[in-house]
């Protein structure tokens, strides 16, 4: 999922898909010790993906706390 996606979705949508990318996650980390996991590239891209969704977060939580004042320039 590319970043621009991301970004479109609300907050509550951001910390489903977060939920979702860390399930995936685990579940491929499981296979690849069993020996299971085909696409090993797939491990890599959901934790990039779950660095975005997290950066994606954050970033609003600092606009959220910045004073309104600052905000609107």
């Amino acid at each position: 999922m590319n970043a621009a996606e991301l970004v479109k979705m609300d907050d509550a949508s951001l910390k489903k898909q977060l939920d979702d990318f860390e399930h995936e996650h685990f579940n491929l980390r499981f296979q690849r010790a069993a020996g299971q996991l085909t696409n090993l590239n797939r491990l890599a891209q959901v934790r990039r993906d779950i660095a975005r969704v997290k950066t994606i977060i954050r970033a609003r939580e600092i606009v959220a706390r910045r004073p309104i004042k600052e905000q609107a320039q």
